[in-house]
């Protein structure tokens, strides 16, 4: 059983999804939307990762790296990510997210400055503060487990 704070946390996590995924599916009656789920998630955590190689990617996302060139290309196709080579090995390239990609993340990210808007009006600079070092302690130091 959920104590309040995690319920909490679980219930603001949702509603954003729920948001996230209303805008999505709106795009499905315009055609614009071309990306599977999975394709989703991968272009979401190179995004995260910030400018992984493909074996960092593979390796977060624990596939093999066959099947992750497969999925990257399928993105690199639908115009969501490209490759750079990398400087320091020539060998090596770097994902990167394109402007299609980010056209499609505001998608998320617009209701984030919508829900900040409203705590901003709602709570006092201090309380907003307090707020903002909290979700940053979260980040920095409380989830280990994913690289910032």
């Amino acid at each position: 059983m959920r104590d309040s704070l995690e319920r909490a946390f679980l219930d603001v996590y949702t509603k954003f999804k729920l948001q996230f995924y209303r805008k999505v599916f709106g795009r499905f009656e315009s055609r614009e939307a071309s990306l599977t789920a999975v394709e989703t998630f991968c272009v979401e955590v190179i995004h995260a990762l910030g400018e992984p190689t493909v074996n960092e990617f593979a390796k977060f996302v624990n596939i093999s790296q066959a099947n992750a060139a497969y999925k990257i290309q399928n993105l690199i196709e639908k115009d969501y990510v490209r490759k750079s080579r990398s400087e320091n090995d020539r060998r090596e390239y770097h994902l990167l997210v394109t402007e299609r990609f980010h056209a499609y993340n505001r998608l998320s990210t617009d209701y984030i400055g919508t829900v900040a808007s409203r705590v901003r009006e709602r709570f006092t600079p201090q309380e907003t503060a307090t707020f903002e070092n909290i979700l940053r302690t979260i980040h920095d130091e409380l989830m280990p487990e994913i690289p910032s």
